[in-house]
Order: C-alpha cells, then sequence, then structure tokens
C-alpha cells in the first residue's frame, strides 16, 4: 500500500491511524501505518508531552503524529469560567432530568470527572502545540478547518506537515490556500464531525479541487478493498479511527461499550449534536434520542454543548449506563465484529488490499499485481 506520500513520509502502508490512545498509536506506527495521536482530551500540557515521550519510546523511531482542534478564527481573553457561565440553566435542569430518570449515581466527591474536552478552548490547543513542537511529530492535523497561519508556519519551520479534514471541495480549496499540505476528505459515513457528503463522491472532488497536493479518504473504510477503491479515486492514503476502537491496544476502560461496538451494525450510529454541539457521527443511543426529540431543548453550539455534557458522559462512562452509553464511531462498526490486534487489522487491511488490486488486475486483463 505504497504512494508517493507514504513513501516521502517514510511509512510502509498509506494508512494513517488517529486515535485518542497512545499505545494505539504507537502501534499502528510500529506496524507500518502512521499512528497520530487525538490531542482533544488533553487539558494538561503535562499529560500530553509524558505521552508523547511514550509513543516515541515504542516506536522505534517511526514517524508519528498529532491531531488537535484548533479553529482558524481566534477568540482572545476568554476563559473556560466565562464561557460555562453561557450555558443556559434549562439545559442544565435537562441534563440533570435525564440522568435522574437512568438512575446514573454521582460521581464521588473529589472524583475527576475524567471526560473533558476543553481542548477546543484556542488556548489549550496552543499549549498542545508548544509541546508538539517539542517532539519530532512527522504530521500535525487540525480537525476543524484549517490552523491559523501562525501554527502553520511554526509546524513548516520544523518541517512538519500539516494536514486538515474537510466534508466538501469548497473547504478543501480554503485548506490548500491556507497552506496546508494534506487535506483528509472525511465523508459522511465517518466517526465524529462529519458534513453532508459521501466519502465515494467527496473524494474525488477533493482530489481534483487540490490538486496536487495529497488527499487523504476518511469515513466507511475498514477493508484492503475499500482502502483500494479510495486510491482509486485519487486518494494517497486512508485515514481511519473508528476501527481502532475495539482493537485489543485501545483502552476504552468500559467492557459495555467495547460490547457494544461489537454487536452495532452499519446502520446503528446518528449524526447527532448531542455531544459537541456540531454534527458528530456516533453510537444511536438513549442519549442522542433525547438530544435530538422534537420536544428536547436543543443542542448548543461549540463549545458550550460539551462543556455542558462533560461530566454527565463521565458519569454514563464510569457506571456504564448502557442506555445512555456511547461514543463517536463511523458506519464501518458494522465490521467491528471482534477484538483484534493493531498488527493484525493492518495485515488484514493489507490482504484485502492485494486481492483488490489483483480483481482489478484480471479485469483489465492483467496476469499479477502492476
Amino acid at each position: 500500500m505504497q504512494t508517493e506520500l507514504s513513501q516521502t513520509l517514510g511509512i510502509e502502508h498509506a494508512v494513517f491511524g488517529f486515535t485518542p490512545f497512545p499505545a494505539v498509536a504507537a502501534a499502528i506506527s510500529r506496524a507500518g501505518g502512521l499512528g497520530v495521536l487525538g490531542a482533544v482530551r488533553y487539558t494538561a500540557p503535562d499529560d500530553l508531552g509524558r505521552d508523547l515521550d511514550w509513543i516515541e519510546a515504542h516506536t522505534g523511531g517511526r514517524p508519528y503524529g498529532l491531531d488537535v482542534v484548533m479553529p482558524a478564527r481566534k477568540v482572545e481573553g476568554v476563559t473556560e469560567a466565562q464561557v460555562e457561565a453561557m450555558i443556559p440553566e434549562s439545559h442544565r435542569r435537562f441534563v440533570k432530568d435525564l440522568l435522574a430518570r437512568h438512575g446514573v449515581p454521582e460521581l464521588a466527591e473529589g472524583q475527576p470527572s475524567g471526560w473533558r474536552i476543553t481542548g477546543w478552548m484556542e488556548q489549550v490547543a496552543r499549549g498542545q502545540l508548544d509541546v508538539a513542537l517539542d517532539h519530532p511529530v512527522r504530521l500535525l492535523a487540525n480537525a476543524l478547518g484549517s490552523p491559523p497561519p501562525d501554527v502553520v508556519a511554526r509546524a513548516h519551520d520544523r518541517g512538519i506537515r500539516v494536514a486538515a479534514l474537510a466534508g466538501s471541495a469548497r473547504h478543501a480549496r480554503k485548506h490548500r490556500d491556507a497552506g496546508i499540505d494534506i487535506v483528509v476528505a472525511q465523508g459522511y459515513e465517518a466517526g465524529g464531525h462529519t458534513g453532508e457528503i459521501a466519502t465515494m463522491v467527496l473524494t474525488p472532488e477533493v482530489v481534483e479541487a487540490v490538486d496536487p497536493l495529497p488527499v487523504l479518504a476518511a469515513g466507511g473504510i475498514g477493508s484492503g478493498e475499500q482502502a483500494a477503491a479510495a486510491l482509486a479515486l485519487g486518494a494517497q492514503g486512508v485515514w481511519l479511527g473508528s476501527l481502532w476502537l475495539t482493537t485489543t491496544e485501545a483502552t476504552l476502560g468500559s467492557p459495555a461499550l467495547t460490547r457494544k461496538l461489537l454487536d452495532a451494525g452499519s446502520g446503528d450510529t446518528v449524526r447527532s449534536r448531542a455531544l459537541t454541539g456540531k454534527p458528530a457521527r456516533q453510537l444511536r443511543t438513549e442519549w442522542t434520542d433525547a438530544w435530538d426529540a422534537p420536544d428536547g431543548p436543543g443542542t448548543l453550539p461549540m463549545p458550550l454543548q460539551g462543556l455542558l455534557v462533560a461530566e454527565a458522559v463521565s458519569r454514563i462512562q464510569r457506571y456504564e449506563v448502557e442506555p445512555l452509553l456511547g461514543t463517536p464511531v463511523g458506519q464501518i462498526v458494522g465490521r467491528m465484529t471482534e477484538e483484534r490486534s493493531v498488527r493484525a487489522v493492518l495485515d488484514d487491511l493489507t490482504r484485502g488490499f492485494e486481492r483488490a488490486v489483483q480483481r482489478i488486475n484480471r479485469i483489465a486483463g492483467r496476469s499479477g499485481p502492476s
């Protein structure tokens, strides 16, 4: 699974694996892909630095990357407390009543909430960037549009390539004009924040829009055959996130959530604003149903929604309240039917890719792989 981009980055397979788990990121890199650690849950720079040190020590010198969530528009002088104060009391009551109906226990006194997404606050993201630039990361990705120009310049000064996710050709062109090196075309099927256009349609549109910049395809890709299709559409690699959630290296911390993922079909996800305030594909649960119901209060814009539900999500996860228990995941969840190691997943991807190439060669009248 070699492309010009994978050769440039020094990786064996054109597989870019996004994950919130350091052990998964390191395993992806060791197996020949490029592991990309998601930074959004790190509120303390020291914690991120510790985990980047760990990844560096466990990749055998292979490249790895970091994914931050940094808005292109800069907002100065706003604290987390000031943002929290913008949350309406009616929404706080809605969360409290929803948890009470399902008997979700309170956190013990002094127990940390555990699930915080203040990484969406710019000052936190910039602290993460400072830490990243002190490490030999090869790729800096931004999940929320193009990073600010000074961030792109700082990364380029250190020889780090910058990637940004796009849900349309228009977004992709903005990334190109902002000096981004790699565009991730993330289709409607993907887990997390997505646009309205499916991967099969989006990928060739983005490839054409930003040519000659390399494009990675994301969304609905969980097999080597699907990866081959992405490359056939002009992508130079695949960006995979959901597929790693049920690997043995992942530390979801919830056997109940792992079971739900393994049992879910491709129709068991929903694109909802319930978690962050922006449309994000996730497991459909009674939590998402309540927020999306016509008689509900409606979700708040980012980052208010994430701050509002942070403690609630922590309580649901800690006590494994199954009707409410969910996670961002793409439609590819239907293929995630057993726990496997990261290397087993990569081996399966490469075998499937070979089968797909051989099939196309037969159709083209060739006797072997090109």
